[in-house]
């Protein structure tokens, strides 16, 4: 294994990963936090992904040779004011894709089902309305049971207390694909007009106490694992899912500057990676980190370490932002790699960071893609926004603005 080069103080540097490939998705390289892999029925390996802000709905990605990735299907948008920032597949070909919009009471917004047996030709079998006067539609969605998509979501008979607060836990079940329908919700107290308890206090950024990651694995079927942004994270017992439950909660805000992003269990060491998200350009909010929480008694979640980060000031005048954002989930899914051992993160202007936490008490970086800015970029540097793992240890990450997808072997 290589020294680190961060002393670089920055600059364009690849530290035990390989480059296989960068795609640049026809000139529309502006990606957002959806990835997943689905096998055709002909073979082939389709990454999906979605875009981060329109024209462009989402993307298949024919992976099957890594070093030659080939778009196989581009799909637009209805209207301009969309965005589909995230999507999910589960095994049975069928992918769950969130629409947002960029003002109240716009449509669509909804959910949006999808057969993808036939990559080239995506059929849509259902869409599930969010919208109305107070909602901007789904941020963020979790699919993987092929039964129920869970979701960041806003609802036309939702008011929020605070107009930031739009979006909310909402569980939908798809087991009929044709017609799904809501069964459960669950809310930050306070954050509803109407509710019996005062509304939460505001932090100095202020991005809102909302929802936004809602994973649940088949290991604890009967927990969500829920990112509130600046109401912190949740493990909520959804055993039944009409009626989730408040188990425990953790926040690091204040002190730090809230946008508590993912929440994601590593349950046969006792363990819990919980991100923040930088969302401040010249890394403003810094520091955003990765947290290890130990959750061996999860009513009581203490936190004991956070993946180190290069120098603040080798980033925070590259462009963009700086900070953590997306992990690679575990996804419960037979194309995605499990691991409890490593970390792999993006950063944004700080690329693609790999850590070794086999002692969850000194996390170390054993590897590091920082690719030089993608053409075009408004940034002026990557943004490297989101990261997935196929169960053949095979790397994938994405450019947020123009540098599309990037494809990576891990030394290491």
């Amino acid at each position: 294994m290589a020294d680190n080069p961060l002393r670089q103080q920055g600059e364009p540097v690849t530290w035990n990963f390989k480059l296989l490939a960068q795609h640049e998705l026809g000139g529309f390289g502006g990606m957002g936090e959806g990835m997943s892999i689905t096998i055709a029925k002909d073979g082939r390996r389709i990454m999906w992904l979605a875009h981060e802000s329109a024209p462009k709905n989402f993307t298949g990605v024919d992976v099957s040779d890594p070093r030659n990735p080939k778009v196989v299907v581009q799909t637009d948008l209805p209207q301009a004011f969309m965005r589909s920032n995230s999507l999910e597949c589960s095994a049975n070909n069928i992918m769950a894709v969130a629409y947002q919009c960029q003002k109240k009471g716009q449509q669509p917004a909804g959910m949006e089902l999808f057969d993808v047996s036939v990559p080239e030709k995506p059929k849509s079998i259902a869409f599930f309305d969010t919208s109305g006067p107070n909602s901007r539609g789904v941020h963020q969605l979790w699919f993987c049971d092929g039964e129920y998509v869970h979701m960041a979501s806003g609802a036309p008979d939702f008011e929020p207390t605070h107009p930031l607060d739009d979006q909310f836990y909402r569980c939908i079940d798809v087991r009929n694909p044709s017609k799904p329908v809501e069964i459960g919700r669950w809310w930050l107290p306070g954050t509803r007009k109407g509710d019996n308890v005062a509304p939460p206090p505001r932090h100095p950024l202020d991005k809102g106490h909302r929802a936004h990651n809602t994973n649940v694995y088949p290991q604890k079927g009967d927990r969500l694992y829920l990112a509130y942004i600046d109401g912190g994270m949740f493990v909520m017992d959804i055993a039944d899912k009409s009626k989730p439950q408040v188990i425990s909660s953790w926040t690091n805000s204040p002190p730090y500057t809230g946008f508590m992003h993912t929440v994601v269990p590593l349950f046969d060491r006792g363990l819990m990676l919980v991100t923040d998200e930088s969302t401040e350009d010249g890394a403003l909010d810094w520091p955003k980190l990765i947290w290890l929480l130990d959750a061996r008694e999860e009513k009581n979640l203490v936190p004991i370490s956070t993946c180190p980060l290069p120098p603040v000031d080798a980033f925070k005048n590259r462009g963009g932002r700086f900070g953590a954002h997306n992990i690679h989930e575990n996804v419960p899914l037979p194309t995605s790699w499990k691991s409890e051992d490593i970390v792999l993160g993006t950063f944004f202007n700080g690329g693609l960071r790999a850590y070794d936490i086999a002692n969850p008490y000194q996390p170390r970086e054993v590897a590091t893609f920082v690719p030089p800015a993608p053409r075009g970029t408004p940034a002026g540097a990557v943004q490297l926004n989101d990261v997935f793992v196929d169960e053949r240890q095979i790397v994938y990450t994405v450019d947020r603005h123009t540098g599309g997808l990037y494809i990576l072997e891990m030394d290491f």
